[in-house]
């Protein structure tokens, strides 16, 4: 693309007319030319006479900026194009600014817009100018900015490239009708595009609602290069002439945007391929006021693992679900900016600077990207444990307070249990089932489980015998209480006097300390069952079976049964603990 001082140059292509156009006419302060089909061409050289006083923007300056309409949550899609916004605009040393797009009235809400603003600040994602910070091209609400939109539309009406439309709702529809049986764009007819004054004059006086309407030239197409998709073409044709300005006085989305864009010095337009098509009209629009015209960067969708587009039937789709769910800030920023950029090595592990220090513009895709939650939750995964311990354990420290499994958030046990089980933990939910997990003790579902019978049929009654001696003459809670060292000379001499060691020594006593087949490592397990029944640690209703308690039931296991195949009732056993 030929540039300006750092301004996209832009080219469209039409049929001359014998008349000049008021398009034709309009100043710019960028190069806009129309060639025929036999290669005649012309071109408009002037510079902008919008006659809007703004501070002036640095020459080559980026800025970027991210426009939300507060009229829901924070979308993923609308995340990763604000995260993308903001990796450019901080890449190149430039201003990242968030304008709030509130002209549809009736949809947007204060608190939407709060939402949207938590969202972005709780993704690190911080705004150079904007709502709560301001700057010197505010207001940054569309809705604020109502004085601005009327005086550009005015100033679009007086220099002809803007008319008055007083057609009906009833009358368009008829048009699109017939539009439809001769197989043609459902485009405005021009009706009032070549009106009299007298004929404007006299529905003025009569009161009739009107719209402003934006000439469009009829034939020809418009390119543009997009820094993502390349070389960009649209046929004039399949336009028509289209509103700028309702007849309640409230401007459209593709005149709020241009304005916006062009008042706010906004240099680089990075947003999601569903606007490309906006481009066309808002690309006429610019050259209407005399303004320059950004360069243009189109993201594409975020898909669903079918390839549709991801919807709420798919389901979270919110940054602010995702929060609540669990997940890092650092992990959600780290996989949004992966859907459709890399930075062309192996590496899937990026801090948000990190990301700063990589990006380009240039490496974003062209196609869809699919949004696999598998894969975030093992990068949430990955971003949990390489947090600095202390911060790990005081996150999950305080979320097994407050759901209620332990009494406390911090000291050694807690440190501890978080250094076993973080392996297992992706999310900080996870950590609930991983602590459950090890203060439940399952026994008898396991004994009559498939998995069990083998370790049940080595004669575990055996090993159970030996293991409840040992517990009653004091040596293995002597051990617990010297710790990892106690531990280990105990087992070397509990394997000693039953002759066994390797998987037939620890398998059955995993299965009676933990009542499992599985789990974290066996010796920092059972250290923590006891500290935390000696310290009382657990909360009530965390269901914590005690390792005394556990004892108390493998005592009353019938072993007999078992062996013939005949599971005893495990009711009977929990009514007793």
């Amino acid at each position: 693309m030929a540039t300006l001082l750092g301004v996209p140059w832009m080219r469209i292509r039409c049929l001359p007319n014998t008349t000049t156009h008021p398009f034709l006419r309009r100043s710019s302060s960028y190069i806009l030319s129309f060639s025929t089909k036999n290669r005649r061409s012309f071109g408009v050289f002037a510079s902008s006479s919008s006659n809007v006083n703004l501070p002036e923007k640095k020459v080559n300056e980026v800025r970027v900026r991210f426009a939300p309409s507060p009229t829901g949550n924070l979308h993923v899609g609308g995340a990763r194009t604000a995260l993308f916004n903001y990796l450019f605009a901080r890449s190149k040393g430039g201003k990242f600014v968030l304008r709030i797009e509130d002209t549809d009235l009736e949809r947007s809400t204060k608190e939407s817009e709060n939402a949207v603003l938590q969202d972005l600040s709780w993704l690190g994602l911080d705004w150079d100018e904007g709502p709560g910070i301001g700057g010197d091209y505010g207001p940054y609400r569309q809705s604020e900015r109502n004085a601005l939109y009327k005086k550009f539309a005015e100033q679009l009406l007086n220099s002809g490239h803007v008319y008055r439309c007083f057609c009906s709702n009833e009358e368009l529809e008829k048009m699109k009708e017939i539009a439809k049986l001769k197989s043609l764009p459902p485009v405005y007819a021009g009706k009032w595009a070549t009106a009299t004054d007298d004929e404007v004059q006299e529905e003025l006086a009569k009161g009739t609602p009107y719209t402003y309407r934006f000439r469009v030239p009829k034939e020809g197409t418009l390119k543009i290069v997009d820094l993502i998709r390349g070389e960009v073409s649209w046929g004039l044709e399949t336009l028509g002439d289209f509103v700028i300005m309702r007849s309640n006085g409230q401007p459209v989305y593709n005149f709020c945007v241009t304005v916006d864009d062009a008042t706010m010095a906004i240099s680089h337009v990075i947003r999601a391929e569903e606007h490309l098509p906006n481009t066309l009209r808002q690309a006429l629009i610019y050259q209407a006021l005399g303004f320059p015209m950004p360069h243009f960067a189109h993201v594409s969708l975020i898909l669903a693992p079918d390839r549709s587009k991801l919807s709420k039937r798919h389901g979270a789709t919110s940054v602010g679900q995702y929060k609540e769910m669990g997940y890092l800030p650092q992990a959600m920023v780290n996989y949004l900016a992966l859907l459709g950029w890399g930075d062309g090595t192996p590496n899937e592990f990026f801090t948000l600077q990190k990301l700063v220090e990589a990006f380009t513009i240039d490496r974003v895709n062209k196609s869809g990207a699919i949004f696999d939650s598998t894969k975030l939750r093992w990068m949430n995964g990955q971003h949990l444990r390489a947090l600095p311990p202390e911060d790990l354990i005081k996150l999950v420290g305080e979320r097994w307070k407050v759901t209620g499994i332990l009494k406390e958030s911090e000291g050694m046990f807690i440190q501890e249990a978080v250094e076993l089980l973080k392996d297992g933990i992706d999310l900080v939910t996870d950590a609930d089932k991983a602590l459950s997990n090890l203060l439940l003790y399952p026994l008898y579902s396991t004994l009559s489980s498939p998995e069990g019978k083998p370790v049940l049929e080595d004669k575990l009654y055996e090993v159970a015998t030996y293991l409840l001696s040992s517990h009653d003459n004091g040596e293995l809670t002597l051990a617990l209480e010297e710790g990892p060292d106690g531990w280990k000379k105990w087992v070397k001499s509990f394997g000693k006097s039953l002759k066994r060691k390797g998987k037939s020594l620890f398998m059955p006593l995993r299965l009676l300390l933990t009542g499992k087949l599985h789990g974290p490592d066996m010796a920092s397990s059972i250290l923590l069952l006891h500290k935390a029944g000696k310290y009382d640690l657990v909360a009530p209703q965390a269901e914590f079976v005690t390792l005394d308690e556990r004892f108390k039931m493998l005592r009353e296991v019938d072993w007999e049964s078992f062996n013939k195949d005949q599971p005893p009732l495990e009711s009977a056993v929990v009514a007793s603990h």
